[in-house]
């Protein structure tokens, strides 16, 4: 927590022009936010993002392996985190993505969200590519 707090400080005393790309890769690999970065340097997100797009500062995709290795998994659990050099995954086919309804909720939940679920089923059996969000 105190790296993250210091992080934050030394983002403070910088100035939105003078961010560097080394900065912004560790804030990001940190977990800190566009939003966060651009409170600390006075700048604004959109700014920060377009900083991103401008170093090539890109998340990684990566595979939650849920089975341990124990068997091949029949679903994809996945993730983005600014901590890796390359994808698990390429997606080189188009795909839709279905949107979840959300947080966790009593009683429910992204992977039992049924609405989605049957949205999903019926665009794989049209033959689509999904993914859940």
């Amino acid at each position: 927590m105190k790296l993250i707090i210091d992080y934050n400080s030394l983002m403070e005393t910088i100035d939105q022009n003078h961010l560097t790309s080394d900065t912004l890769q560790k804030a990001k690999q940190m977990g800190f936010s566009d939003n966060q970065i651009a409170a600390a340097v006075k700048s604004t997100e959109l700014a920060i993002r377009k900083k991103r797009e401008e170093f090539n500062i890109k998340p990684c995709v990566k595979q939650i392996d849920t089975v341990a290795a124990e068997w091949p998994a029949t679903t994809n659990y996945l993730y983005l985190t600014y901590n890796a050099i390359q994808h698990d995954l390429e997606f080189t086919e188009p795909h839709i993505m279905v949107i979840g309804s959300g947080v966790y909720r009593i009683g429910s939940s992204v992977e039992f969200d049924w609405c989605a679920v049957g949205c999903l089923r019926e665009l794989r059996r049209l033959g689509k590519k999904t993914i859940m969000v």
